[in-house]
């Protein structure tokens, strides 16, 4: 095995370690959210000031995530549910190769967007320290909240946003 599979081998190792050791947290976001284009699962980029009227959830996550894998048919109940009222999901993934995310999105029907974030530039942008990262976002383009790291029923908390952000105009 050459240096550069065998580094890119422990990355992957300990991030799927610290995946399952991050706790969840919850913390308060102020200012624009950097705007960003990726290449999406469904054709065209997807460009996130394209989004702004509508309360946008960030989802950051990877195929060999497992708490990432649990949370994203809750994710995609949320989109179903609250979409017509002017939400929406962005997922990012980051796996260097995006065919390693296309057998979940099939799993689980995903509907919302999926940019893919091969190079880490959008996730180094937002910071992204955990995975899942979630990110919410409001009408006006600001962000709101960051939910990191996933543990059973935290979706409960998500909805809580996404319905807060949804009564503000």
């Amino acid at each position: 095995m050459n240096l550069i599979k065998v580094r890119s081998l422990l990355v992957a190792l300990l991030s799927l370690l610290l995946s399952g050791l991050v706790q969840a947290e919850i913390r308060t976001l102020k200012g624009a959210a950097p705007d960003f284009s990726l290449p999406s699962n469904q054709g065209a980029p997807v460009q996130l000031s394209d989004l702004k009227g509508q309360v946008v959830m960030l989802n950051f996550w990877a195929s060999w995530c497992t708490p990432c894998r649990e949370e994203m048919p809750l994710i995609e109940a949320l989109h179903q549910k609250y979409q017509r009222l002017g939400f929406t999901v962005y997922g990012v993934n980051v796996d260097r190769n995006p065919k390693k995310a296309q057998p979940l999105l099939d799993e689980f029907n995903i509907s919302f967007p999926i940019g893919f974030d091969k190079k880490g530039k959008v996730s180094g942008l937002y910071d992204v320290s955990a995975m899942p990262s979630t990110v919410m976002v409001d009408r006006k383009g600001q962000l709101r909240f960051l939910h990191l790291g996933y543990e059973t029923g935290h979706e409960k908390n998500y909805e809580q946003h996404i319905r807060q952000l949804l009564r503000e105009r």
